[in-house]
């Protein structure tokens, strides 16, 4: 049986030049153009807290926290742009990859779930330096959370609640989960 391959569109390079021109966010999915959507408040209220705590606790320590706009070169010519990540290279500013990733940031919500809890752990697991994947819940105060030690190893994955503090021992510091959630009322729904 013959099956078709899909072609691609256009190359990562002349996607970054696709997207500068315009005002939409899109991610590549190393075939073509995939639009990103907005997401619903309490999204934003996270992705806003996750910044706020990784960059008060990083601050000094020659890691930087970035996202949504930081691009992330996955398997293939896959771009994607996480809701929060750190690096601890230098990256010159007219870049658009982010080098050394060690932890990505994915804030879900009903729309992603899937390619955030198949697709992009995929993807990230093809990035080397990336030695831990945490997915925020948008519906309760939570994250699912897949690290490894090497880069030739498998995520293993815990679950935390918004009680339970997440450790980030690449980057040395420890978030509660509950500063995600601050403002979204979803801590008011734990148990």
């Amino acid at each position: 049986m013959n099956i078709p391959l899909r072609k691609p569109a256009m190359t990562r390079e002349q996607f970054f030049e696709w997207a500068q021109a315009r005002e939409e966010r899109y991610e590549f999915d190393g075939f073509a153009p995939v639009a990103m959507t907005g997401g619903s408040i309490n999204h934003a209220r996270v992705v806003r807290n996750l910044q706020a705590a990784l960059a008060g606790r990083l601050r000094g320590s020659g890691c930087e926290p970035m996202g949504p706009d930081a691009g992330v070169a996955t398997a293939e010519d896959t771009v994607r742009y996480p809701d929060g990540l750190i690096t601890c290279m230098k990256a010159p500013g007219e870049a658009y990859l982010v080098p050394g990733v060690v932890v990505i940031f994915e804030v879900i919500s009903p729309s992603s779930s899937r390619t955030d809890r198949i697709v992009k752990v995929r993807e990230y697991a093809a990035v080397p330096s990336v030695m831990r994947y945490v997915i925020l819940e948008t519906a309760t105060a939570g994250a699912t959370v897949l690290e490894r030690s090497a880069p030739d190893q498998r995520w293993t994955a815990s679950a935390l609640t918004g009680g339970e503090v997440l450790p980030l021992p690449e980057v040395g510091i420890e978030v509660p989960v509950s500063e995600f959630y601050e403002g979204t009322g979803l801590l008011e729904l734990e148990p």
